[in-house]
């Protein structure tokens, strides 16, 4: 290996050869709870069925810990693996253009991956915005911190004023959100709906990327200082970063989260309106406030792991098939050409429906992991970017 070469390429930070640090992948399996919990309610047409107060105390528990907080933390995870391969592929002796092409050309996977995805399945996805998030901040990985994080602050703004105004209108008249972004198909035939799909999709993909960039950017920053890859060392810095970002992601979202579930009665629009730009605002920090509470999560599993520990790491490691899973699960359950359930479950049925996908995923991924089988979505990402 060209030691000058590494040496200049190499990012700050980048780690010597190791055992594959916990914290990542636990990260990655607690978003497949956080996915699941945000989109299962955008397959039903009628949230507000069934237990009323509990539907009630589940859309403001959504608002304060769910909308729009997994988007950021998956957002963070990415931008944070994208440091982590590229260390590998330094230590291995690759340089850095050769890096970059295959980080690329994993970009283009996504996005084909995504496309297939919004086609076969559903129209709710977060492979392809990644998959332009990781053609676009490839060159990030060798710029400066202080680069990182303006790059980041200055595309919050955008990012969140796109999902604010999309809340505005349902929260000034006291609607639900979920019913206003539900993507259950009417009665169209199959031809009509792929149309409409394919029409849709681009503009869905160019919000989708504003929305991911400030987390995948931060994400880059907190990964060369090795955050989740050394909490005990990082300790301190992931206590303030958990405390801080929770705190304002709590405070940011109680007020959509009152008129989310009804208690909080004929806001004004100006109120509606500032809600709703708060909401995703301080969002984007509660979601990476989750990923350095896995940070500190991680650290009792260093010293002693245990069977559910290595589940959830199981788990993140075969994320990707498992959020594809999910889409599978949802689309047979509640669309009409599955078993139609979109019209009988409410906000706590679906929240239900996507506790038990998410515990028959954590169940699925630890028989791979026993068996050795690395995950169909990932083995096959790896043979078409590695070539």
């Amino acid at each position: 290996m060209n030691t000058s070469l590494h040496s200049s390429t190499a990012p700050k930070g980048s780690p010597t050869p190791a055992a594959r640090a916990p914290a990542p992948d636990l990260a990655r399996g607690i978003m497949l709870l956080a996915i699941a919990y945000a989109h299962a309610p955008l397959y039903v047409k009628a949230v507000d069925s069934g237990p009323g107060l509990l539907n009630d105390v589940l859309a403001f528990l959504h608002q304060l810990l769910i909308n729009n907080h997994a988007r950021p933390m998956f957002a963070f995870l990415f931008g944070y693996s994208l440091v982590q391969l590229l260390n590998r592929q330094l230590q291995r002796g690759n340089d850095w253009v050769s890096v970059r092409k295959l980080l690329r050309r994993r970009g283009w996977w996504l996005l084909a991956f995504g496309f297939v995805h919004v086609i076969v399945l559903v129209p709710l996805d977060i492979l392809a915005p990644y998959g332009i998030a990781a053609l676009l901040c490839v060159g990030l990985l060798r710029a400066k911190d202080r680069t990182l994080l303006w790059l980041s602050g200055i595309v919050l703004v955008p990012s969140a004023a796109l999902v604010g105004l999309a809340m505005w209108f349902p929260l000034s008249e006291g609607t639900s959100t979920y019913e206003a972004g539900s993507i259950v198909p009417g009665a169209d035939g199959l031809s009509d709906l792929l149309m409409g799909r394919l029409m849709v999709w681009p503009f869905g993909l160019l919000i989708g990327v504003v929305m991911v960039v400030p987390g995948v950017v931060v994400g880059i920053w907190a990964a060369r200082r090795r955050l989740l890859e050394e909490p005990l060392k990082q300790r301190t810095l992931l206590i303030r970063v958990s405390v801080t970002t929770t705190a304002v992601s709590l405070l940011g979202s109680v007020p959509a989260g009152l008129m989310q579930a009804g208690w909080w009665t004929g806001p004004s629009s100006t109120s509606a309106l500032v809600a709703s730009l708060l909401q995703p605002l301080t969002g984007h920090f509660g979601g990476i406030g989750l990923a350095a509470i896995m940070g500190l999560a991680a650290i009792p599993v260093i010293r002693r792991p245990n069977a559910l520990a290595t589940a959830l790491q199981s788990l993140g490691q075969r994320s990707m098939s498992l959020y594809l899973f999910q889409s599978v699960v949802f689309v047979a359950l509640f669309f009409p050409y599955g078993l139609g359930l979109q019209d009988d479950l409410g906000l706590a049925g679906a929240t239900g429906v996507a506790t038990a996908t998410w515990l028959l995923s954590l169940v699925i991924a630890d028989l791979m992991r026993r068996v050795g089988h690395r995950g169909p979505a990932e083995i096959l990402l790896r043979r078409l970017a590695y070539r």
